[in-house]
């Protein structure tokens, strides 16, 4: 399917527009003039996003039609709460569709297209089905991860808590996903096409814990906690079982290089050198003080 060119009226819908890929991409966006529309549950509530704000919840389906009436594109990001995506995320692709939307972004994983068990895969699958225009951002592992998910760890115990071993990592910074994100709607010649995004490197937790205490002046250690040390922190701060399983089997999946390896599309698209997890680190140090 030929990718259409956007309108210059129809504002790109933005799902997760408050989190890490959300407000990267928005931002990227915005910068190239291109109009947004953030879906959230309340916009109400949500301030610092500069852009107009449309009611989107995936758990109340009633919200998909309005979110999605006269957007130009749909960026598509999965809430990590989410394991059900048919009736959520795979419903929004549909009513996007209804209503016309031209293009779709989706930001799935790395090696979505090799393990179906993972919700990243049925999007992917659905939307290959629906005759949908789509591109797939297959992301390597976060850098914002850091700041997200291991913070308090970081923060509270100077302890990175993951049950990745030995294993390594090609952190990719979002802010370059939401560059990639922008141009996918923008530019012509990535509809269709699935792409493997990494960071420069690869790097073990020991060598991320060594940049976090150069960083921060203070002892950051990796513990290697087991597999089900790991799940039992997961379920102890109050994850789902379904979110907590599937986080304890990504990361375990580093032990066995799923993460390892270094593609060298991101810096083709940017047209420059991805993010390093050093400038990630630099450029965020007060979120671990």
């Amino acid at each position: 399917m030929m990718q259409r060119m956007l309108r210059d009226d129809a504002p790109i819908l933005i799902t997760g527009a408050t989190g890490n890929m959300g407000r990267a991409t928005l931002r990227a966006l915005k910068a190239r003039g291109v109009a947004v529309r953030a879906g959230v549950r309340d916009p109400a509530v949500v301030h610092g996003l500069d852009a107009p704000a449309v009611v989107l919840d995936f758990a109340r389906p009633e919200t998909f039609a309005g979110a999605v009436a006269g957007a130009g594109g749909l960026l598509l990001v999965r809430p990590p709460a989410i394991s059900d995506v048919g009736p959520t995320l795979c419903a929004l692709v549909d009513a996007a569709l209804q209503a016309g939307v031209p293009h779709v972004v989706f930001l799935s994983v790395m090696g979505a297209e090799r393990h179906a068990y993972i919700p990243h895969a049925k999007v992917e699958r659905h939307l290959q089905a629906s005759g949908a225009s789509w591109t797939f951002l297959r992301a390597g592992f976060f850098a914002q991860n850091l700041g997200d998910a291991y913070r308090e760890d970081i923060r509270r115990r100077d302890e990175l808590f993951v049950p990745a071993g030995d294993g390594v990592a090609a952190f990719v910074d979002v802010r370059d996903l939401g560059d990639v994100a922008a141009r996918a709607f923008v530019e012509d010649g990535h509809a269709e096409q699935a792409y493997p995004l990494t960071g420069p490197e690869a790097l073990s937790f020991a060598a991320v814990a060594a940049l976090l205490t150069d960083e921060l002046g203070r002892t950051i250690r990796y513990g290697r906690p087991g597999v089900l040390a790991y799940l039992r922190r997961q379920r102890r701060d109050g994850n789902p079982w379904a979110q907590a399983v599937i986080h304890t089997l990504l990361h375990v999946g580093l032990r066995f290089g799923q993460a390892a390896a270094v593609d060298p599309t991101l810096a083709r698209l940017l047209g420059r050198p991805p993010r390093t997890l050093a400038q990630y680190i630099a450029d965020h140090r007060d979120l671990w003080r």
